[in-house]
């Protein structure tokens, strides 16, 4: 043979073609052939390369296909394998792109082939030892097969191509088993087909002078022999446990490149049958099948018979739900009754909606307790019922929020499931009618809802709601047909036929309403009572939107009615929201206050469309002969339809609703243009006051104003915005800006975020995703405001000259004061001054009412307004006025300007804050007394207190009077003058949140007596104001803090332990209440309940953390130890098993894990990664934890590992692609679960000394990698590939070697050459 190429390689291949026709001469023996070959390569390759020879493995593959395709030469090619002349990878790789298309023409090549892949492919023969030829012959297999290419890596080492080959080789034998049994192969069109009908010329055969035909019988013959070892040599790799761990590895990492791996067998499925009987293969094909489904299997399941060996009778990879019962059953889901009861506090706003974070936060718990979806959206919708009847009769009070609770039971919860179920569907696709197992966890769910009657019953306000939905579900069953088609409309009007509803009733309506589920559930057993208990069931009236769909005239009666009767349907919702675009004017103003009643409120079925609809028309559509948005004119054109909507959003709970639903960044969008304009519009020279309602320039801007300033705490004092040193602020707190962000946020993924804001309906031009971004710098008046609003937070005001404007417009508002005082004049002074009131230089002349009122835009006026609060308070604190005439300068200016109040709340805020004014004595004298009235609210306030386990000192003295810093009393007095108008609640908000700030940020226990003179003002609010007080002994007490975080967890843990029904009154029942009202305040009252209520008035949420975490240890403890005088009383009666204990530390820690959230948020979960267990486990300033028994030791390390990890998941979860989430604090997860797994690696790579048991770290450690590979392994693809070494080397110390392979798996493709090198 004449060799091909040139050079050194040239050189070698003739050698090597020389040595092989000398020994074939000799007639030697291919083992004596191979060798002669080594001779040659030692002799070639001495000095510069070693073996196996990347060059020889060319040489002859080359020859074999098909120069000098002979027996002799196969064999010689085997032997070199065997005795590692070659690489059997590199070998196969070379042959298989030659051999495979030419396996029909060539069947001896092929047989050959397969042979040689039979003996080589498996997984120990596999590696690759290190040498000087690695690196080449790694570069030639990934030539030959273009692994590069094919699964898209630039640079690519041993550990890639070993997996890639094998990923590769599996995919082409299956295609050749299906092409060569008649069916189509996985290639798509573009992909060359491995089947070849022509090739070159037969294998040189020993035998001579074999007949034609009886050789191509042969040939026949032996294709068929080959197709059925071929499918042995698959069975035979994916057999192998190694290689199913390479194939795992690209499913985990690569996923979109195991997919054609999916894809062929979904071939091979559909073919079974047939391929079994054309190649007899009897069960080959459902173990080839069965083997490579195991691959697919990525859960990870540890030893079953250890729990880091200690806890050896809990079944260590079963569900955690299954190991309870009952109550502990419960128990596993409080976070749901944590989160919704959280939500449902209308002081604190969130900018992501609660359909969105239900959704995410269902996912997570689903996959934590491994629970089936109907026990999950049961214990959903459970967590909901309970919060609906903790207060289904509300106190009385400005706001009930009972409105907000029904919501989040009949709006918001269905909304989230189903975004859960068009999740499965856009996966899972619809197959004809069949339903798709989420869809049938949700009926399930709803049936068993008929157990649980005690939870069912509706608050008064629904009770006809509730008979209508039932009377309906009674007419369909009555006009029921099997196979007579749908009878929805049949006797919609038949008054004859009533039901008595529940809370049951009212669910499944709002499933309907959103396609979650069908009409058949009125088919349901037990649904639709029997007719014997309907005798006093009142009938459901006609409801007058059947009046306004038949084009009645919206005269004030139907008005009226529409306002208080929630729209049923879409279309009704359309119509009007016609009529509030193109109507009259008074049309678009009965329409306007129409959407923002009930509909609005309680039309929990068309919810989302009313609210989106009320925001659409906040932003007016310009007219077409327009070209300027927000411009003047635009908006005064729109004036009397934007007071509607403004006082429509002003009441009840309608703000916090639009909070629930995400809608406050487009709110704050919507509402900034409107304070624009009308605060740059002068009022009519005669204006004079807003008290009696009329709609003027200045009510408007008022109105919009305040709206704008209840989405963010504008008055927060300085030490709320302090930073933390870790790159945020104490709380996540919304603000201006980050409500602006995340309106812009919703252009730049409009996609994502009209996934997460829409149901599945659509309301056309309503669905929009916002074009422009909004930016403060587009408004400059309110963007002056703000920042002279953060500098009146920040610092005491600065002196003015007498001819700056400011000066001038505050010596106005002087002298409009004075003059409805009767004061005839005021001395010189200025602003500074301590013995004068006046702003200007000289006299107050009040002689020309007109000339002395100001008359300047709203924008102007407000700029003046701290300078006028200062000179009033510096002149009630020199006797120049008295506490009297204060207040009532201070109700003068509110009258004037409305909006005047959002600045003497931020100015009384921060002056109290800096505590430089006297204090007062509220003596009935001088300023007003809360009387008998203080000592009355502070007992009940310690009273209820008590009944959950706090104990608080006294703060007030008998015989002496309470005092109050002076701004702090002025404003009290101010807010008790305002009186309880529906049309004032716009300003009632803002006064509510600005007296509880205002206790909060003093020194001096203040709200008790606040809580006293509005106790006083209005007697019927009494149980709400003593209910508002009793967060303000956790503001200052961290003592009381203590006990309460305490009590949670002892009435959660201590009533957890008997009974099987889900709802009773222990665990979550204990912990939250089962009834926080009903002829008053219910005792006792639930610590959980408290928790939330107060948990954000917490300064030290650092100290929150700890006294959480040191909670959790305790009672691990506890329970280790199975007894304790302070713990559960059955533990008293003896040692509860083990899997006992562990499933109650389960519970601690998800208890844990709830309170920290809600109290903390992001910024302490990221401390607690970060710094506050690392510091627990190496300090160890616990006795517990320094030497405690083996038991308790691991259960310690067991309940902080699974309360790091609930924080972690909640917080972040697995796969959340939501924009919102990710902008609010998904983008800190890597770094910070990544700085916690280096200081686990630290340890384990012997750099960190620990301070703890080494039991306690060993089952921390343990247990919180098996939760973040087991459920959130897409955590570990972030995290640095040394820190996954040294973790794993640990582990396996430790004896736990399928856990460290489970954690190197699923670290990325960074990792993939480490598992490869560690499993081979």
């Amino acid at each position: 043979m004449v060799a091909a190429g040139g050079g050194e390689g040239g050189e070698m291949e003739r050698r090597v073609m020389a040595a092989l026709k000398a020994s074939e001469a000799r007639g030697d023996q291919p083992l004596v052939w191979a060798v002669e070959v080594a001779r040659v390569v030692a002799g070639e390759e001495e000095g510069t390369a070693g073996l196996p020879s990347a060059d020889l493995a060319g040489i002859l593959v080359s020859n074999l296909c098909f120069a000098h395709n002979s027996p002799s030469l196969w064999k010689l090619v085997g032997h070199a394998v065997a005795s590692r002349l070659l690489c059997p990878l590199h070998v196969l790789a070379l042959l298989t792109p030659r051999v495979l298309p030419q396996r029909r023409a060539q069947p001896e090549a092929y047989r050959l082939y397969l042979e040689l892949m039979k003996c080589n492919v498996t997984s120990s023969f596999l590696a690759m030892e290190p040498g000087p030829n690695r690196d080449k012959i790694t570069k030639s297999i990934d030539g030959a097969l273009q692994l590069s290419k094919i699964y898209g890596f630039s640079e690519i080492d041993v550990g890639h191509v070993i997996i890639f080959f094998m990923m590769f080789v599996i995919t082409k034998l299956i295609d050749c088993i299906l092409e060569d049994c008649g069916f189509p192969s996985g290639l798509t069109q573009d992909q060359e087909s491995i089947y070849a009908i022509q090739g070159p010329q037969g294998m040189d055969l020993d035998a001579k002078g074999v007949y034609t035909e009886k050789q191509n019988e042969h040939r026949a013959q032996l294709r068929r022999k080959n197709t059925v070892m071929a499918l042995d040599v698959l069975l035979m790799m994916v057999a192998d446990r190694k290689i199913q761990s390479f194939l795992r590895l690209i499913l985990l990492n690569m996923p979109d490149k195991f997919s054609a791996l999916s894809q062929r067998l979904s071939l091979v499925e559909s073919h079974k049958l047939d391929l079994e009987t054309v190649l007899t293969a009897n069960d080959k094909i459902y173990d080839l099948l069965m083997n490579i489904q195991r691959v697919s299997n990525t859960a990870y399941l540890p030893n079953n018979k250890r729990l880091l060996g200690v806890l050896g009778n809990m079944k260590y990879s079963g569900s955690m739900l299954g190991q309870f019962a009952g109550a502990g059953r419960a128990a596993c889901w409080v976070i749901f009754d944590i989160y919704v009861e959280n939500a449902i506090d209308g002081k604190h706003l969130s900018a992501i909606s609660a359909i969105e974070i239900l959704k995410e936060t269902t996912k997570t718990l689903q996959a934590i307790n491994e629970a089936s979806w109907q026990e999950t959206f049961k214990a959903l919708w459970i967590s909901a019922l309970r919060l609906v009847q903790r207060a289904r009769e509300p106190l009385e009070g400005p706001i009930p929020h009972l409105d907000s609770r029904l919501c989040m039971l009949l709006a918001l919860i269905p909304l989230s499931i189903g975004a859960i179920l068009k999740e499965e569907t856009d996966v899972s696709g619809t197959e004809g009618n069949k339903i798709l197992p989420k869809r049938l966890g949700l009926i399930s769910s709803l049936q068993d809802l008929v157990l649980y009657s005690g939870l069912l019953v509706p608050p008064s306000s629904v009770v006809n709601a509730a008979n209508a939905a039932a009377s309906k579900a009674a007419i369909y069953k009555a006009n029921y047909k099997p196979g007579g088609g749908n009878p929805g409309m049949m006797g919609q009007n038949d008054s004859s036929t009533k039901a008595v509803g529940n809370m049951l009733h009212l669910i499944v309506e709002a499933c309907i309403s959103r396609n979650l589920i069908d009409t058949t559930a009125y088919l349901w057993p037990g649904y639709v009572m029997s007719s014997g208990h309907l005798k006093d069931v009142a009938l459901p009236q006609e409801s007058p939107w059947l009046n306004f769909m038949q084009g009645a005239p919206l005269s004030s009666p139907l008005i009226d009615d529409l306002i208080a009767t929630p729209a049923s349907s879409i279309a009704e919702l359309d119509r009007l929201y016609h009529i509030a675009l193109n109507g009259s004017e008074e049309e678009k103003s009965a329409a306007a206050k129409i959407l923002c009643g009930a509909s609005f409120v309680c039309g929990w079925n068309i919810q989302e469309y009313a609210v989106r609809m009320v925001i659409k028309l906040l932003s007016p559509p310009l007219p077409s002969n327009s070209s300027t948005q927000g411009s003047v004119s635009h908006y005064l054109a729109q004036m009397s339809t934007l007071n509607s909507l403004l006082l429509g959003i002003s009441y009840g709970d309608a703000i916090h609703i639009i909070s629930l639903y995400g809608m406050v960044p487009d709110v704050a969008a919507a509402l900034m243009p409107i304070c624009e304009a009308f605060g740059s519009i002068p009022p009519p020279s005669n204006h004079r006051s807003n008290s009696a309602g009329e709609i003027s320039v200045y009510s408007v801007f008022s109105c919009a104003f305040l709206c704008l300033l209840r989405l963010w705490k504008f008055y927060k004092p300085p030490q709320e915005y302090c930073l933390a040193g870790r790159g945020g602020s104490v709380r996540l707190e919304l603000t201006l800006d980050y409500l602006l962000l995340m309106h812009n946020n919703l252009i730049d993924f409009p996609n994502s975020s009209a996934a997460s804001r829409n149901s599945s309906n659509n309301i056309g031009p309503l669905n929009e995703v916002p074009t422009q971004p909004v930016y403060i710098d587009s408004f400059p008046k309110l963007r002056a405001w703000y920042f002279q609003n953060q500098a009146c937070i920040a610092s005491t005001l600065s002196g003015l000259c007498n001819k700056n404007p400011v000066h001038q417009v505050a010596n106005k508002i002087l002298s409009m004061i004075y003059r409805k005082m009767n004061k005839p004049g005021v001395p010189s002074g200025n602003l500074s001054s301590t013995s004068s009131g006046s702003v200007s230089g000289s006299s107050v002349s009040t002689s020309d009412d007109s000339y002395q009122r100001p008359t300047v835009p709203a924008w102007e006026f407000l700029e003046a307004v701290p300078f006028v609060l200062e000179a009033l308070l510096t002149a009630c604190a020199h006797g120049r006025f008295s506490s009297r005439e204060l207040t009532t300068s201070l109700r003068d200016l509110v009258d004037f300007m409305p909006a005047s109040i959002a600045v003497i709340t931020t100015y009384f805020s921060a002056e109290i804050t800096r505590g430089i004014w006297k204090t007062v004595p509220m003596n009935g004298t001088e300023w007003p007394s809360p009387g008998a009235s203080l000592h009355s609210i502070e007992a009940e306030i310690k009273e209820v207190l008590a009944s959950a386990g706090i104990q608080i000192p006294s703060c007030y003295p008998r015989g002496v009077p309470p005092m109050l810093p002076l701004p702090m009393a002025a404003l009290v007095s101010l807010t008790i003058t305002f009186k309880l108008d529906k049309n004032l609640e716009y300003i009632h908000a803002i006064i509510g949140q600005a007296l509880e700030n205002c206790a909060g940020g003093s020194s001096w226990p203040s709200m008790p007596i606040i809580g006293a003179l509005w106790a006083q003002k209005v007697r019927r609010w009494h149980d709400f104001i003593v209910l508002s007080c009793l967060r303000s002994p956790f503001g200052r007490d961290k003592d009381a803090v203590e006990q309460l975080i305490r009590s949670c967890f002892s009435s959660f843990l201590r009533s957890s332990f008997s009974g099987f029904d889900i709802t009773a009154n222990r665990g979550v029942g204990a912990l939250m209440g089962e009834s926080i009202t009903g002829q008053g305040l219910q005792l006792p009252m639930a610590p959980g309940f408290i928790y939330l209520r107060t948990c954000r008035t917490f300064n030290d949420t650092y100290f929150v953390s700890e006294v959480i975490l040191k909670q959790v240890l305790e009672w691990a403890d506890k329970l280790a130890n199975g007894w304790s005088s302070n713990g559960p009383p059955n533990l008293k009666s003896g040692r509860m098993p083990l899997s006992g204990a562990a499933s109650m530390a389960h519970q601690v820690a998800m208890l844990g894990a709830g309170l920290l959230c809600v109290a903390g948020g992001p910024l302490v979960i990221q401390v607690l990664y970060e710094e506050t267990l690392p510091t627990l486990l190496l300090s160890a300033r616990e006795q517990s934890m320094k030497d405690p028994r083996p038991v308790s030791s691991t259960l310690q390390g067991y309940a902080m590992a699974n309360m790091l990890f609930f924080c972690g998941s909640l917080l972040w979860g697995a796969e959340r692609t939501s924009p919102m989430l990710k902008l609010s604090f998904l983008s800190r997860r890597p770094r910070v679960v990544g700085t916690h797994m280096d200081f686990m690696a630290g340890v384990l790579d012997g750099h960190i000394l620990l301070g703890c048991d080494h039991g306690t770290w060993k089952a921390y450690v343990s247990r919180f990698v098996f939760l973040v590979v087991k459920f959130v392994p897409s955590w570990l693809r972030d995290i640095k590939l040394d820190t996954l070494k040294k973790i794993a080397a640990g582990l396996r110390s430790w004896n736990e070697h399928d856990l460290a392979l489970a954690l190197l798996e699923r670290g990325g493709p960074q990792a993939i050459s480490t598992v490869v090198e560690t499993l081979l």
